[in-house]
């Protein structure tokens, strides 16, 4: 368990928001860890990157861990063997349900909502040269990379497949190896769910050529009607390969924390990333949409008190009392 009581915090002299909560610390763990996703994914890149702000801001020990991706982080979270982890609603309503595969059967609700993140949009990657353009294009059997098992991709990108028609042989791995693999020729389709830009993909199209596949029209309903997404279109300034907005569905992401984590912790790491856009935005572009008017964009996971305290001062967010945690 991480909750360690460290007054030595209290006597760290740091920056401004290390001062600011100088006061109330009491209980505040002496580190912590944010659960991510793999290597060479959105989760990591942006995960870390916040996990280091808080860590200088607060003078606290801290930093990302690579994990399995959502449904992992639910169950680190619940558990309390990481602080801080990051999830998508999907995932985080299936694990609330008692339907993680993790650990069927446990309802894992002492996993808290804590900030808004970005939008994950679900795209197929494939080699130019495979031919591949389109999704009736993939051929049977094709051997698709889902990412890491029991990742919001992994979840349900198949199960979005299963809907269109695809047939495919399953493959699973971090986004950096199934980006080798592609290249390799070992796969043929690489089903992404990530923030973009995804950075496997921006690596692949520095050394080939690829095709960024979107769904059509008829596609993207027959998702929109099966699955718990909404409606997304990757800017073509995304990536170079794309020359206009590239058509997807996409789930909202949410930072999440252990309920168990003092009240005035976890305001004060809400208020470090939430306060100055600008800072999250150079961690990872994806953070565009890592501002306060997005609280309402969860519709499933229970507040920390700490972070409804904060949505409630500083973005006027009107948060029902049954979806704080302890309430």
């Amino acid at each position: 368990m991480f909750f360690t009581s460290a007054a030595a915090c209290a006597l760290i002299a740091g920056a401004a928001h290390a001062e600011q909560h100088e006061m109330d610390r009491e209980g505040w763990p002496e580190s912590f860890t944010v659960g991510t996703a793999s290597q060479g994914g959105t989760y990591f890149a942006y995960g870390s990157g916040w996990a280091n702000l808080v860590a200088d801001e607060l003078g606290i020990s801290g930093g990302g861990e690579v994990t399995g991706g959502p449904m992992q982080n639910m169950a680190l979270v619940h558990t309390g063997d990481a602080a801080f982890g990051m999830t998508t609603m999907g995932p985080a309503a299936e694990s609330l349900a008692g339907e993680n595969p993790i650990a069927p059967g446990l309802e894992m609700t002492n996993a808290c909502a804590m900030f808004p993140m970005y939008q994950t949009p679900f795209s197929v990657t494939a080699l130019s040269s495979s031919g591949i353009e389109s999704i009736d294009d993939i051929p049977e059997g094709a051997r698709i990379g889902f990412g890491p098992a029991g990742s919001t991709s992994d979840t349900y990108f198949p199960r979005m497949m299963d809907t269109l028609g695809v047939e495919y042989e399953r493959r699973n791995g971090g986004w950096s190896d199934l980006g080798g693999q592609l290249q390799d020729g070992l796969l043929d389709v690489i089903a992404f769910a990530a923030g973009v830009p995804v950075p496997a993909v921006s690596q692949l199209e520095v050394q080939t050529d690829v095709n960024i596949i979107e769904f059509t029209e008829e596609e993207q309903q027959q998702i929109l009607d099966n699955f718990p997404v909404s409606e997304f279109e990757i800017p073509a300034s995304t990536y170079t390969t794309l020359e206009e907005p590239a058509r997807s569905v996409s789930m909202w992401n949410f930072a999440i924390a252990n309920c168990d984590l003092p009240e005035s912790f976890v305001n004060a790491v809400v208020d470090v990333v939430m306060s100055d856009n600008e800072r999250m935005v150079n961690i990872h572009r994806a953070a565009q949409s890592t501002v306060p008017e997005n609280w309402d964009k969860n519709t499933v996971l229970p507040w920390h008190p700490g972070a409804a305290r904060w949505f409630e001062e500083n973005a006027g967010a009107d948060i029902p009392d049954d979806m704080i945690h302890g309430n």
